[in-house]
């Protein structure tokens, strides 16, 4: 499936059950990254609008770039009211902005569905001089907690493609061919999002990579998420882990 509708029949999970970011992760953008309140940032790959919100509510002007419209539009409906918020159809790879509008460009949970080599040419085209770039991933945990190493053992298990299009395989290491001055500085954070047995499924639902009803391994996924969150509840809720990865610098 074309990576740019990937997400078409999972947008209501994705809204509802995503998680947002971890606070001090927003803080660390605007304290030592440089965003600012006057800044104009492009949220490239914007999905339904998760990140882009945070920065809206720094008071900074965002430009939301999302190719897929069924996911624009679920941001359009949260966020179109905003002043400083705009949402167009464009990519990475062609954002359809002019050249040296912006002042930073984020991407969150989005990066690994680019093409790097493109990304980067119109990434350094449409920044302004000493723009940065920001890519994030809320990266979950698959182990130290039984209830973290049984999902990962569902999701291998029962995953569509869960193995080839995650973005595990991103590091300093492999990005540095993408970035200015030796490479991106890597920061991590914490986060942990606490589900009900409801969430929990519309977590993994709103996952490209899990079955949706109709495919075979649909039912028997689900049973065995059921039977996970049976044994691994407390007081009515799982907790997902995860460490929030922001690699950042000049391109």
């Amino acid at each position: 499936m074309d990576s740019k509708e990937r997400f078409t029949d999972r947008v209501d999970n994705y809204v509802k059950y995503r998680p947002t970011y971890p606070a001090d992760a927003i803080d660390f953008l605007y304290e030592r990254v440089g965003f600012a309140k006057d800044s104009v940032i492009a949220d490239v790959g914007a999905g339904t609008g998760i990140f882009s919100k945070l920065l809206l509510e720094r008071g900074s002007r965002v430009i939301a770039l999302e190719p897929n419209e069924a996911m624009r539009e679920a941001a359009l409906r949260s966020l179109g009211g905003e002043g400083e918020y705009e949402a167009r159809p464009g990519s990475a790879e062609a954002s359809g902005l002019p050249a040296q509008s912006v002042d930073f460009i984020v991407c969150a949970q989005s990066y690994h569905w680019f093409d790097r080599e493109q990304a980067r040419d119109e990434f350094r085209r449409i920044l302004k001089p000493g723009g940065r770039v920001a890519l994030i991933w809320n990266s979950r945990k698959t182990s130290g907690t039984p209830f973290l190493e049984r999902i990962e053992s569902l999701l291998l298990a029962y995953g569509t493609d869960y193995e080839k299009v995650g973005h595990k395989s991103i590091t300093r290491e492999t990005l540095r061919p993408y970035f200015a001055n030796g490479g991106p500085a890597l920061d991590t954070f914490s986060m942990i999002q606490h589900l009900d047995e409801e969430s929990l499924r519309g977590r993994l639902l709103s996952s490209s990579y899990a079955p949706l009803p109709g495919h075979p391994n649909y039912e028997p996924m689900i049973q065995e998420l059921a039977g996970i969150y049976r044994d691994c509840e407390q007081g009515g809720v799982v907790d997902m882990e995860y460490v929030t990865e922001l690699y950042w610098g000049e391109v």
